[in-house]
């Protein structure tokens, strides 16, 4: 496909150097349009809005809104209709299953899946606390230019009769190897909550033991690809599956 018409957003807003990083990285190959949270909307999953500000921006629109919002404003109202929606780079990974339905980055791809849009969503992953501190501009090159080549190349395969969208995820810069995988997400799930007084805390264990080099994951996923410093690349599709089975026929039948 010769130039495709991108949408670009995120879920970090419109002033991270993430989606700045990408803007400039996705013109290259196409023409970009952004439409991106005003501020930062991180895991908001796919929350909406039934209305939303938006203003012009130097990079495009901001809209005072959800990823989701975004990407549904972009295709319907204020962009071109794209060939492909990217959303990030997110400052911080999104692993694993029980990530995807919270992450507003990749909710952006699944609501572009829903439109029948092909998505890319792309993170950083910032081991320990860096992912609250802003990343210096160069740390996002690897992500990028993962983003930019599947951007590029993907199009024009059947990677999308297969897959409604990616979920792409770079190593810590300081970890990066030049390689691509392609992975499922980790099913590995630990979190726990603790009750003291009239405050109750929550706790994503996984991220600690992937800090301390710790963490067993099998060989073919997300994580584990991430843990060896290789980009990783989840094929996925956006609609709920549905499974019927007999206990659940006679369930229905006997009510």
């Amino acid at each position: 496909m010769d130039s495709p018409t991108i949408l670009l957003t995120n879920d970090d807003g419109i002033d991270s150097p993430g989606i700045r990083a990408l803007a400039d990285g996705l013109s290259d190959v196409g023409d970009v349009t952004v439409v991106a949270p005003a501020d930062n909307r991180s895991a908001v999953g796919r929350a909406t809005s039934s209305e939303a500000r938006v203003q012009d921006h130097e990079l495009g629109y901001a809209l005072d809104g959800t990823p989701v919002d975004c990407v549904i404003a972009g295709i319907e109202a204020l962009g071109p209709s794209p060939d492909i929606v990217v959303a990030g780079v997110n400052q911080g990974a999104n692993l694993g299953m029980y990530v995807l339905g919270r992450s507003g980055t990749v909710s952006a791809a699944v609501e572009a899946a829903y439109f029948g849009v092909p998505a890319i969503a792309t993170s950083l992953y910032l081991p320990g606390d860096r992912w609250k501190s802003e990343p210096d501009p160069e740390e996002y090159d690897e992500a990028v230019r993962a983003t930019r080549y599947l951007v590029d190349q993907a199009l024009d395969g059947d990677v999308f009769d297969q897959a409604d969208y990616l979920n792409v995820n770079a190593p810590a810069p300081e970890n990066g190897k030049t390689e691509m995988r392609i992975t499922s997400p980790s099913s590995v799930y630990d979190m726990t909550a603790n009750h003291d007084g009239e405050t109750v805390t929550l706790q994503d264990n996984i991220w600690q033991l992937m800090e301390h080099d710790s963490f067993s994951d099998g060989e073919g996923t997300d994580r584990k690809a991430i843990m060896d410093g290789v980009i990783s690349v989840s094929p996925l599709t956006a609609p709920h599956s549905t499974r019927r089975h007999d206990e659940l026929d006679r369930l229905a039948n006997s009510y």
